[in-house]
């Protein structure tokens, strides 16, 4: 069984979408775990009306190993709450995953936008990852992981204050084998580059990986990193999604 996992704060305008995503995909055999950091709005009442389990959140990485510890799958998928999955994205993932018998993998992504600007930092990103894979690898807001993989290297660091899922990734691959699937996509808002802008939110992913190069982990906010500030969470205008 696959166990997913989305950790949230005050999605309600967009966790609907996603677990409409999976609710509509090929693959049956799964749970959906909501690891929620307290949420005012109606995240939590969404979840339970797509018969979600609840558990408790935080951070990104401390809502991701919550709800890896009531898990019931051999494998993990942690998902943010602002994607939405394609049309047989889940039976393909897995079946790659299976096929390379991989212990950690992630796929492409694309913006949901038409700004060709978002656009172009996708399909960098893209090769980015794909180029960097062997000997610096990093990772996307979709992971796919065995279970027992992210058991022995301990979950995420949740004294990580940015790039927590670079040092998950980096530690995995020591003991299992990665790759990133440049023929499989997920889509994702642009939430955060609009809110901070896309300069900005460039230049802060830029140097925190030149400081996670050079120091390590990076256990202070000197990025000035936010998580669920976003006064309005829709994009209407790209709530559908090409097959």
């Amino acid at each position: 069984m696959l166990s997913i996992i989305i950790p949230t704060l005050n999605e309600e305008k967009y966790l609907p979408r996603l677990l409409e995503s999976i609710k509509t995909q090929d693959l049956k055999d799964y749970e959906i775990i909501v690891a929620d950091s307290n949420s005012i709005d109606k995240t939590i009442e969404i979840a339970k009306n797509y018969n979600c389990k609840i558990t408790k959140g935080g951070m990104p990485g401390i809502a991701r190993n919550e709800g890896a510890k009531i898990a019931q799958g051999e494998l993990l998928l942690f998902l943010d709450a602002d994607l939405i999955l394609p049309e047989g994205f889940l039976n393909k993932f897995l079946q790659k995953f299976e096929e390379k018998r991989l212990a950690i993998a992630s796929t492409d992504l694309d913006f949901l936008t038409d700004n060709k600007i978002f656009k172009f930092g996708a399909h960098f990103t893209n090769i980015l990852y794909k180029a960097t894979e062997r000997f610096s690898p990093g990772i996307t807001e979709c992971i796919l992981i065995k279970k027992d993989v992210h058991e022995k290297i301990n979950g995420f660091d949740e004294k990580i204050v940015l790039l927590e899922d670079f040092d998950y990734i980096r530690r995995a691959v020591k003991i299992g084998k990665f790759e990133h699937f440049k023929d499989l996509k997920f889509y994702t808002s642009v939430r955060r580059l609009e809110k901070d802008g896309f300069v900005k939110t460039t230049l802060q992913y830029f140097f925190a990986n030149i400081y996670m190069f050079l120091f390590g982990p990076i256990k202070t906010n000197i990025f000035d990193y936010k998580f669920g500030h976003y006064l309005d969470n829709g994009d209407s205008k790209h709530e559908e999604v090409k097959k």
